[in-house]
């Protein structure tokens, strides 16, 4: 019956799986980023986004895995499988929590424009930290086809930065 269906609507592949800006600004290349341990891709493939607003969405529909002590980044499992990690700024697990607000916890199920975390974007900066969040999706090997977008402005929860 599965088969029957996979013909009459173009197989498996047919439905794009997109992760959404978490932050609204200009998305950047993560070989841009400022940081080896992104811009190698050691964590994992992705991209980033510098953000112009202090809020984090959710860039897609899951369960949050993660919210660190520091609310500096969160993890999230998305319904179909992508393990991503939304690291708000470069070194801000320094900031030990300050200038962050987190609006979920480890376990909450969110949809795509969710809140989950609000930050002073002009505090940050004027701590002398960089504020480029990359978005990273961990177990990448899992998504052969992941495709990266950057180099245009991006809406929180509305525009495309990567494709599964």
């Amino acid at each position: 019956m599965l088969g029957v269906f996979k013909k009459m609507f173009g197989g498996e592949n047919q439905i794009e799986r997109c992760i959404a800006a978490p932050v609204t600004g200009k998305a950047v290349s993560m070989q841009d980023v400022a940081d080896p341990t992104f811009s190698q891709e050691i964590l994992g493939k992705g991209t980033a986004v510098v953000p112009s607003e202090g809020r984090v969405v959710a860039p897609c529909d899951g369960q949050v895995t993660m919210v660190f002590d520091t609310k500096h980044a969160v993890s999230i499992q998305t319904d179909y499988g992508a393990e991503l990690i939304i690291h708000i700024g470069l070194d801000t697990v320094q900031l030990k929590g300050q200038y962050f607000e987190a609006h979920v916890s480890a376990g909450d199920k969110v949809k795509q424009g969710d809140l989950l975390v609000e930050f002073d974007l002009a505090k940050i900066k004027e701590a002398g930290y960089d504020v480029t969040t990359p978005v990273i999706v961990c177990n990448t090997p899992e998504f052969p086809k992941l495709e990266s977008i950057y180099g245009m402005d991006v809406s929180a929860g509305e525009s495309v930065i990567i494709k599964l």
